[in-house]
């Protein structure tokens, strides 16, 4: 008896694992193609410029975001889909990607695009900035 139900534990661990992903692998699943007018764009800016990007998120970003850009800002609480954890995010996407999603935002999401409203300028700030995230 004591073989069954170690041979039936062992299973269900067994089991268990192999339905785990980690958090970086199912995000990097679900990200669409960079579209071609995008792709390969790395960002112009040196490091330094994610301290004007911390201020550009500050103020446009955060109240979804949250501080340290993993969602969980006061207005994300309210939103489905809930906003994306840029620390997680920025770990597993190009420059590229970052750039064209705040450029122009992500259907069927409360996540707006920037474009004409932030400059490529402060948008490339941002992905500096985000870049920094843990």
């Amino acid at each position: 008896m004591k073989k069954i139900v170690f041979g039936v534990l062992i299973l269900a661990a067994l089991s268990l694992a192999a339905c785990t992903t980690s958090s970086n692998s199912s995000v990097e699943a679900t990200l669409a193609p960079v579209p071609a007018e995008y792709a390969g764009q790395t960002n112009p800016l040196s490091a330094d410029a994610a301290s004007a990007g911390a201020e550009v998120f500050k103020t446009n970003c955060v109240p979804c975001h949250g501080e340290q850009g993993h969602g969980d800002g006061p207005a994300g609480a309210a939103l489905d889909p809930a906003p994306k954890n840029l620390a997680e995010l920025q770990a597993v996407t190009s420059d590229d990607y970052l750039f064209w999603r705040i450029n122009t935002g992500k259907s069927g999401t409360s996540m707006v695009g920037w474009k004409g409203i932030l400059t490529d300028e402060q948008i490339w700030q941002v992905v500096a900035f985000i870049r920094t995230l843990k």
